[in-house]
């Protein structure tokens, strides 16, 4: 049923309630994330009189460097720390600095094309692990947070 690669992560049918509510939690973490996101931009932004024209520019930098700083920093953002989920690889361990980075990437690339991300979506709500696309190339998947 499973790969080989997932063997070490919990089994969504015997240990469900690691991956329950997880979609809607990472939901939830997106818009607490990107609020954060967009208050540093904005602070940025006006420290600068120029960095106004540039904001979209700055919130893309901001965004990406958050992402994969605090996800390398604690397998988290901070708004998944706030829903009580964290991102595990295939070996149920929290993810290194490289697989944060290929994370980040994932997640630029899917909101480059709304059709991926879009896809990437309905894989998060309709799989048993709650994996996006992303998730699923790089092996990875978020989990509630152990007590």
């Amino acid at each position: 049923m499973y790969s080989e690669s997932m063997t070490h992560l919990p089994d969504p049918e015997r240990q469900g309630e690691f991956y329950a509510s997880v979609p809607v939690k990472r939901g939830l973490a997106w818009v607490v994330d990107t609020i954060l996101i967009a208050l540093i931009t904005t602070v940025l932004a006006l420290i600068s009189i120029v960095g106004v024209f540039f904001w979209l520019a700055i919130f893309v930098g901001v965004s990406f460097v958050y992402r994969w700083v605090t996800i390398a920093l604690g397998s988290a953002t901070p708004g998944m720390r706030l829903m009580a989920i964290e991102f595990r690889d295939a070996y149920g361990r929290r993810l290194n600095s490289m697989q944060a980075f290929l994370h980040t990437v994932g997640y630029f690339v899917s909101w480059g094309f709304g059709v991926v991300q879009l896809a990437s979506i309905i894989f998060m709500m309709t799989t048993e692990r709650g994996q996006g696309l992303t998730d699923m190339v790089l092996g990875t998947t978020a989990l509630n947070r152990r007590a």
